[in-house]
Order: C-alpha cells, then structure tokens, then sequence
C-alpha cells in the first residue's frame, strides 16, 4: 500500500512538471517580463505603505507640513524621535516620490499637494489612515494562515489598534460629513433630532458619530451598543470628559437583538456584514424601531459580482481586509462570514427580507467607496 501511495505521489510530481516544461516552451516571455515588473512594483509599494502607517502613527506627516524644508537631525530635535531611524524612514519618503530631497543640503520637504491627503488636516483626507490596514495585515499573518488551514475565525481581541484605525476612519468617512451630507439623506431627520427622539447606533466602536450627534442635538437621547468591551470603554470616557448627558454606551452583543418599538432612528457605520448573522441582525433592528421610525445604514459601496470590482476604490486593499479581518471576525462568532465585499445589492435585498419596504440607496460624490442606505419602517 505504501509503495502504491509513493508512486502516486511520484507520477503526480512528473505530471506536474511536465506541465511546468509545457508553458515555459509555450509563454509569452515579454509578457512575462511585464507581469515581473508589475509583482515588483506592487512589492515595492507594499513597503512604501506600511512606513507611511509609520510616519501617520508618529506624527511625521503632519511635522514635515508644518515645516518648509528640514534636515533628519532637526525633524529628531522637533519630535523627539531617533534620527538614525528616521533617517531611514525619510530615504524610504524620497524613493516612493512623498518628499522631495535636497542632495547639497540633505534637506527633505513635504511638497503641500503631498500633505493634502496624507496629514490629519488634510484638505483632501488621510489617506495614511488606511495604510496603517496595510500594516495591521502583515501583523496578523501568522493566525491569518492558522485560519486558512483550520477553517476556524477570530475575535476583536486579535487585532491590535482595531478599533483606533476604525475610528479615525469613520472620524473622515462619518463624522466629517454627518451633519452637511448624512443626516439630510433623510430630510425630516435633522428636525426630528433637534426636537428629541430616541436614537441607536448598533455596533458604535469609540462612538464618534454618536458623540457628534449628543453635542449637537441636546434634546435627544442617544444610546451606542458595540461587542468591543475596550471600544465602549473609550466612548464612555469620551461622553464623561465632554460632559454629555444624553447618552449612554454599552458593551452588548448583538446576536439576537431585538427591543420591540424602542428606537426612533437606528444607525449603523460599517458594522452590518461583520456580524454573525447579518440578516438576523437587521431583522431585530426592524423589529426595535417604532412606526415612522429610521434605519441609517452605512457600509461599502462595492458589488457583490468579482468583475463589477475591478475599478472600485481600493479593491484590492478591501479583499485584503476581509480576508484577514471582516470574514474571520464573522466566522469567529459561528457566522457565514459574507465578507467586506458582500455587495450593495445583497445589502438591499437583506433589509427586504428584513421587513424594510421604503428603501433608498445613496452616494455622495466625495466619498465613492461607501453606500447609504435610509430605510423607513
């Protein structure tokens, strides 16, 4: 039996190189040159975006634009980092085409076009913040693998700064544009919260948007509910330290939920294809507003068809994502695991199946990577 089993294994080695000799006599060998050049490139800008996660984390970005040009021993003496190191870093900004560098004077500048979508003023967005996902992903390969041999998932507790990335994302993508872009998607919205009414956001993280809205409309009460115990726990020091009174946050898993009628307005911020059962999750979120009541739901705008993706806003970083971190997170809680990318259509057709029969969808022209959804019960 076992020589039977070796033999196997032999003639299947063979077969597979004669297959290999196959298209190596057969290729297109400029083509294949490209597609070399092409791997190298993408190598390349690999590394360029976890050091600038780097240089968002420490700051630097937001130095270089406050300074008109700099030697690496004044940047150390501005922030009070090594300058052997940032030396390095700085070399790797130059090579990438982020600063520019003076030979003569070994001074290196951070041109204001560069600046505007790489520091946390950005006049375009920082776009920093997601490099730091590029980083988060290279941290997490090791149980990353374990997942692809074993099948199994992962919970929040496996991500180092999660929650910190998230919330600088949704302070750019949410809460940026919550009162001038969001809020009227829904034109009675505005009024009904300055008059008062009772609002959930189901899966808050840190709470920025929930924070934003308590400040902004006193008369109403607002409540964030989020699996992440650490999550929570910065929200509500966040409520404490602004002295806001009408709202409260708490660490609750969501499966299951439901709170018949209590909710004039539900929202959810890139939390919905996360969860266990996102069906099921939408299904309670129906089930807890009262009659007239709203859904907001944000989530990624891209479609659940592979080849309608292929010009989408950071595709290939989002496929990443889901790979290491939404589809594990769901499948670690017992869910499917439907993945960052599991589509505006299938969203659509799960707040239908949810009870939800007013349904409007939404883009906003600063922001292609996200879809809108009001919902009214």
């Amino acid at each position: 039996m076992a020589q039977l089993e070796t033999l196997s294994v032999d003639t299947s080695k063979a077969e597979a190189s004669d297959a290999l000799a196959a298209v190596a006599e057969t290729y297109d060998a400029a083509r294949a040159e490209d597609f070399l050049g092409h791997v190298a490139s993408l190598l390349d800008h690999g590394a360029a975006a976890v050091m600038i996660a780097h240089g968002h984390r420490l700051g630097l970005f937001d130095q270089l634009a406050a300074l008109p040009d700099v030697t690496s021993v004044e940047l150390a003496k501005a922030t009070g980092l090594t300058e052997r190191y940032l030396r390095e870093w700085l070399a790797v900004m130059v090579v990438a085409g982020i600063l520019h560098y003076t030979p003569e004077s070994r001074r290196y500048h951070l041109p204001a076009e560069h600046a505007a979508s790489l520091t946390r003023e950005g006049a375009l967005g920082n776009l920093a913040v997601y490099a730091q996902h590029v980083a988060l992903l290279g941290r997490l390969e090791e149980r990353t693998l374990e997942n692809f041999r074993s099948g199994r998932g992962t919970v929040y507790g496996d991500y180092p700064c999660f929650h910190q990335i998230m919330a600088e994302d949704s302070g750019q993508t949410v809460t940026a544009g919550l009162f001038e872009h969001i809020l009227p998607l829904a034109p009675e919205l505005p009024l009904r919260l300055a008059e008062g009414i009772e609002v959930l956001d189901a899966g808050c993280g840190r709470g920025a948007a929930l924070l934003a809205m308590a400040r902004r409309f006193p008369r109403s009460r607002f409540t964030g509910y989020d699996l992440g115990a650490d999550a929570i726990a910065f929200a509500r020091k966040e409520a404490e330290a602004q002295g806001l009174t009408n709202i409260t946050f708490e660490a609750r898993d969501l499966t299951g939920y439901v709170e018949p009628g209590r909710w004039d307005l539900i929202t959810s911020f890139d939390a919905v294809h996360d969860q266990k059962d996102p069906q099921a999750f939408l299904r309670g979120l129906h089930a807890s507003l009262r009659s007239g009541g709203l859904y907001l739901m944000q989530d990624i705008g891209a479609s659940a068809k592979l080849e309608n993706n292929r010009d989408f806003p950071f595709a290939t970083l989002l496929y990443a994502v889901s790979t290491v971190h939404c589809t594990p997170i769901s499948i670690g809680q017992g869910g499917e695991g439907l993945g960052t990318m599991w589509g505006w259509e299938t969203a659509e057709r799960f707040l239908r199946t949810a009870g939800f029969e007013d349904i409007e969808h939404h883009r906003l022209s600063h922001d292609p990577m996200n879809v809108w959804f009001i919902a009214r019960v």
